[in-house]
């Protein structure tokens, strides 16, 4: 079958619309824009003090105690080191909210509540609890 102007017009059309959506995105509708900024300002944006454990050119990262919990919170110099610490953790399990050169990594819990204030994206590690020894 060959392809027309008008057929490609239509099928342009029917992608356009597809690609809007035609119903509301809960999920977009409640995680805000994302956050930006170094690893001070993003705590402060959860209303955390930061612990800091690591501060290196590449890789800053902060323990911060909330009333719901305590997560770990890093920055990163590239996206590329952010990706292969990422990668290298997920081996280990857990639940990881993503942003642009940040991650704060805790409990399913407290991930969603951060998401709420921060935006990003969740992320989940290896599930080994069905692992037999």
């Amino acid at each position: 079958m060959r392809l027309t102007r008008p057929m490609l017009a239509v099928a342009g059309a029917a992608a356009a619309l597809a690609l809007a959506g035609c119903g509301a995105d809960t999920k977009a509708a409640t995680v805000p824009t994302e956050a930006s900024g170094s690893l001070e300002s993003l705590a402060a944006k959860v209303k955390c003090t930061p612990d800091i454990q690591t501060d290196a050119d590449e890789l800053r990262q902060a323990i911060c105690k909330m009333s719901y919990g305590k997560f770990v919170l890093a920055t990163f110099a590239t996206d590329r080191g952010q990706r292969e610490w990422i990668n290298d953790a997920k081996d280990y399990g857990g639940f990881y909210l993503v942003g642009r050169k940040w991650v704060a990594v805790g409990t399913d819990k407290i991930v969603k509540k951060l998401q709420t204030t921060l935006g990003g994206n969740e992320e989940i590690g290896v599930d080994h609890s069905k692992h037999t020894s």
